[in-house]
């Protein structure tokens, strides 16, 4: 038996008679591979959420159990997704996603960083349980050392490659913005292919608009003076 055959939990309905676990689970992820792991992982996370901070209709997680079967505690082949969002949900704070007090919802894109110890995993295992478990609409992979990058989207049931722009960005449907690497890190970009800012950077470029203001208004001044009119009579 697979380990999808063992797990697959699509069959469930909350009228089942079937004794759930605890929907307050706690996450049971392992320590990430690697500081660049951690940085990729809270990056993509915070330039999604300063993007979308005023939607309350979804949520993102990285490095979070993902519970999805009354049996999966039995399992040690399967571990949460490095990165994931979930559309049409509450925006709040959980321990763990537990798809049975979740209305049956499964992520809707899901992002996996390989490292030497999981590429196998990723590339295999993980996405025949996101492509026949999950149904996740859309998988991708980055390699944070290699910059190894790749995107599937579900079509008629099979993951299907998707075909990357000019810039090497590949579409997500599910999140209407591109993903693609920037100074060797994953990142999002609007549909006209702008990059999506963190706060730090977006911060930062509202302080140079400013000072491009400032810098103007001062040479309008200064021609203002030279034609003998006081820029502040105007």
């Amino acid at each position: 038996m697979t380990i999808a055959q063992e797990l697959e939990p699509t069959q469930i309905t909350p009228d089942q008679d079937i004794e759930f676990p605890p929907g307050d689970l706690e996450s049971q992820e392992l320590p990430l591979e690697s500081y660049l792991h951690l940085q990729q992982i809270l990056l993509l996370i915070k330039c999604l959420d300063w993007l979308w901070q005023d939607r309350n209709d979804y949520f993102d997680a990285g490095n979070l159990t993902i519970y999805y079967s009354p049996h999966q505690k039995k399992s040690s082949d399967f571990r949460g997704p490095d990165f994931f969002v979930v559309l049409d949900t509450e925006r709040r704070s959980r321990k763990s996603w537990v798809v049975w007090e979740e209305g049956g919802k499964y992520p809707n894109i899901i992002v996996e960083l390989l490292s030497s110890s999981t590429a196998k995993t990723d590339r295999t295992e993980k996405k025949k349980i996101y492509q026949e478990i999950f149904r996740t609409p859309e998988y991708f992979w980055f390699d944070p050392e290699s910059l190894e990058f790749q995107g599937f989207a579900l079509i008629q049931g099979t993951y299907q490659p998707i075909t990357p722009n000019d810039m090497g960005h590949l579409w997500s449907e599910q999140l209407q913005l591109f993903l693609g690497i920037e100074n060797r890190q994953l990142r999002f970009f609007s549909p006209d292919g702008v990059l999506v800012p963190t706060p730090e950077e977006s911060a930062t470029e509202a302080q140079q608009q400013l000072e491009v203001e400032r810098q103007q208004k001062d040479k309008l001044a200064a021609k203002l003076r030279e034609l003998g009119i006081d820029p502040e009579q105007l």
